[in-house]
């Protein structure tokens, strides 16, 4: 597998990030980090790992800049998280060997409101804005206890088929997402892990996130 340290223009910002591609690669994962994260975060690391062995390349990339995160408004604009994840598909489209792989989305706490908020709104036609992606070039999305609440003005407009992974003791954000799949008009489905809260640092939950995002993407990519 070829892993490859990339930097993604996203409108001129330039974004550091991981690019791994398995050979044969079936599709594109692109992961959206939460707030107080980064492309290091171990979580979103190990499911790209089991991503990666079922045969999906992964890009995981900083959604911000340094200067950029240390303002807290930034962390929580969703727009602006969305834009940079649309970017990072257009980008993607131009790589070598990636431009015809179908795409889906990852996204963590404030970036499962990112990712769901890209797939559901048409910030690109990939054709005259630089080959941003176009929310109908989203495969699937998936989400980990995912504040897609915030997402939503563009909930209704989702059409990839999406998966919201929440933990069983996540209280808030489980309601949250019972609200907000509510209004998704796509493919959906809401994954309850159990005896997991926020982080999933409870022992086998991740391993059951990376396996519902898996299966997930295998399905739907």
């Amino acid at each position: 597998m070829k892993v490859e340290q990339v930097v993604v223009d996203a409108r001129g910002v330039q974004l550091p990030g991981e690019l791994a591609v398995p050979s044969p690669v079936a599709g594109l994962v692109i992961f959206a980090h939460g707030s107080d994260s980064s492309r290091h975060s171990p979580r979103n690391k190990y499911v790209a790992q089991v991503l990666d062995r079922s045969g999906l390349g992964t890009l995981l990339f900083d959604l911000l800049t340094p200067e950029e995160a240390r303002d807290r408004r930034n962390v929580f604009d969703i727009p602006l998280l969305a834009e940079r994840l649309t970017a990072a598909h257009g980008w993607a489209r131009q790589r070598p060997g990636l431009g015809d792989l179908p795409v889906g989305y990852f996204g963590a706490s404030t970036g499962g409101a990112a990712a769901v908020w890209s797939a559901g709104s048409g910030l690109g036609d990939g054709v005259g804005d630089g080959g941003l992606g176009r929310a109908s070039d989203v495969g699937a999305v998936v989400s980990r206890g995912g504040r897609v609440d915030l997402a939503g003005p563009q909930l209704g407009s989702v059409t990839a088929p999406t998966l919201l992974v929440v933990g069983e003791l996540d209280a808030d954000v489980l309601r949250l997402n019972r609200e907000a799949q509510q209004r998704l008009r796509c493919t959906n489905r809401l994954e309850i892990v159990a005896g997991a809260t926020h982080l999933f640092t409870e022992p086998g939950t991740l391993e059951r996130v990376a396996e519902l995002a898996r299966d997930w993407f295998r399905a739907h990519l």
